[in-house]
């Protein structure tokens, strides 16, 4: 039993996502997979139900909710496969740039359309050139009197198509690395904005991934977030969470495929018998469910240490990086233990299983977690 301080206003939190994702994300989940994104009407009735930016407060739209809110609605997505409506990338993730370093305009202007799901957000950090090493970013940014022109390409981002607005890394001070690098709020309708095509990837195929192109985009000095110069030191200050929410989907995502399984070998006959008399198969669950119960009492541990706001950069890594692993290892001997109908997208095994490869690559790939991790040792040292 988790010791975290979930109470029954919780409890009703996640009866409400759980409905939501049955009644209006589960049925239709195939058809958007085909489509390659979700309708903008989703985001609009989830608004509606208080489940986007429920951690904003009150003044700007939401509950002032705490983070266990959050983790639920990852959770529900994640334990139905539903990996389409990507609300986490818009609530946990940009909404907090906003509130922690945007002015008081800026907040009023987004944040509240942002939790009633009219204006759809996403973060264009990647570029074709530029992953996990943020620092090699070549987007710029220059200041032309009162306003910004941006140029450059980012590739890899999540809401691309039906995106409102982008939080969008430039280099304000291309000589000076890290510290020359800036955040900006980019409205899509701005001219010199384009969408290129939306990619076509393995897998988390309802969800909307596509390339950026600015071609001298005029923004108003206003549209800056924070200070000039220190849009890396806010990204380093947001990453831990966003690695969180990455490892707080693995493990729901790994404990569905566990559940899926064993209804499946238990019904599933061979030899007469069903699959789950066979030892081989009780032994592999038996070692699967161990891994993902130690998953989760570390995921416990993290959430814990987040509510106080002690969740340093280095456990979020280790969290990033060993739970999307034990992940992809769950789920890729689930479909094994499905056998041919494992690998068939009428069983949700299949689907899961290609949408969790990209779990140990975006949030920063899992060498980059180890590399952060091992640092942080040596540097204690």
């Amino acid at each position: 039993m988790s010791a975290l301080p979930y109470s029954s206003e919780h409890a009703a939190f996640r009866e409400t996502v759980r409905r939501f994702v049955e009644t209006e994300v589960a049925p239709h989940h195939r058809q958007w997979e085909d489509e390659g994104a979700v309708p903008r009407e989703l985001w609009r009735k989830a608004g509606a139900l208080g489940m986007l930016c429920p951690g904003l407060p009150e003044a700007y739209g939401g509950a002032g909710a705490d983070f266990l809110y959050s983790a639920i609605l990852v959770e529900e997505f994640a334990a139905a496969g539903a990996t389409g409506p990507l609300f986490y990338l818009h609530s946990d993730i940009v909404a907090p740039y906003i509130l922690h370093y945007g002015g008081e305009a800026q907040k009023r202007a987004w944040l509240p359309r942002m939790a009633a799901g009219e204006v759809i957000t996403g973060i264009a950090m990647t570029e074709p050139g530029a992953g996990s090493d943020l620092a090699g970013i070549r987007t710029r940014a220059e200041r032309r009197g009162d306003d910004y022109l941006i140029s450059g390409q980012k590739i890899f981002i999540s809401n691309g198509q039906i995106g409102d607005l982008f939080v969008v890394v430039a280099k304000t001070t291309p000589d000076a690395g890290a510290k020359g690098m800036s955040l900006f709020l980019v409205e899509a309708d701005r001219p010199g904005f384009a969408r290129g095509r939306n990619l076509d990837k393995m897998g988390m195929s309802a969800q909307d991934t596509s390339e950026l192109f600015f071609d001298q985009v005029r923004v108003p000095a206003g549209n800056l977030l924070g200070e000039e110069g220190a849009g890396f030191g806010y990204l380093m200050r947001e990453l831990p969470q966003e690695r969180l929410l990455v490892a707080i989907a693995a493990v729901a995502s790994a404990e569905a495929a566990i559940r899926w399984t064993v209804d499946y070998v238990r019904e599933r006959r061979a030899f007469g018998k069903p699959l789950s008399e066979k030892q081989t198969i009780r032994f592999t669950l038996a070692e699967l469910h161990t891994e993902t119960t130690i998953g989760r009492a570390f995921l416990d541990r993290c959430l814990a240490q987040h509510l106080e706001g002690k969740l340093d950069t280095a456990t979020a890594s280790m969290a990033k990086y060993w739970l999307s692993e034990l992940q992809f290892r769950v789920l890729d001997a689930c479909v094994q233990l499905h056998g041919g109908y494992g690998y068939m997208r009428e069983y949700p095994i299949a689907h899961a299983w290609a949408d969790a490869r990209v779990q140990r690559i975006y949030g920063g790939t899992t060498e980059i977690m180890k590399e952060i991790i091992g640092r942080t040792l040596i540097e204690r040292r």
